[in-house]
C-alpha cells in the first residue's frame, strides 16, 4: 500500500462549547443533540461522536440522536451521564475516514453556540487559510 492509499481519520465536524441542558442516567445511551445544532453540523442521526467534557476533562464516545429543533437541548443519556452534567461545558466532535488525497482538501465545519446553545457562528477552516461562512 502506497501512502495516497492510506486512509486517514479526520475531523469531520464540532459543535464547540455546548452546555449540557440534561442529563439522564436511566435511560439506553447516547447524547441528544438539537436538530438545528445536527444539521449545521453535518451530524447524521445515530453518527458515533467523541464528547470532551471542558468543565472536568473527561472525554467520552456515544452516538447522536436527534432533539427538537431550535431547543438547545444538549442531553448526555445512559452510562455518560456519569461523564457529564447540567450546566457541563463540552465539545461534541465527529471524525470521518478518507483517503490521505482527499483528506488534504476537506475542510471541517466547526458551529460555535452560546450559553443557550443557539448557533452564533460557522466556520469551516483549514491551517493555512481561516474563513467563515454565514449562518
Amino acid at each position: 500500500m502506497t501512502v495516497l492509499d492510506m486512509t486517514v481519520t479526520m475531523c469531520k465536524c464540532k459543535i464547540h462549547r455546548a452546555t449540557v441542558t440534561e442529563a439522564n442516567l436511566d435511560y439506553i445511551g447516547s447524547i441528544t443533540i438539537d436538530e438545528t445544532l445536527m444539521k449545521q453540523a453535518g451530524l447524521l442521526e445515530f453518527e458515533q461522536v467523541s464528547v470532551a467534557n471542558i468543565t472536568t476533562g473527561d472525554r467520552f464516545e456515544t452516538y447522536v440522536i436527534k432533539g427538537e429543533a431550535d431547543s438547545g437541548v444538549i442531553g448526555i443519556n445512559g452510562a455518560a451521564a456519569h461523564k457529564a452534567h447540567k450546566g457541563d461545558l463540552i465539545i461534541i466532535i465527529a471524525f470521518a475516514q478518507m483517503a490521505e488525497s482527499d483528506a488534504k482538501k476537506y475542510v471541517p465545519r466547526f458551529v460555535f453556540v452560546d450559553a443557550e446553545n443557539r448557533p452564533v457562528k460557522l466556520e469551516r477552516e483549514t491551517a493555512e487559510t481561516p474563513y467563515s461562512l454565514a449562518t
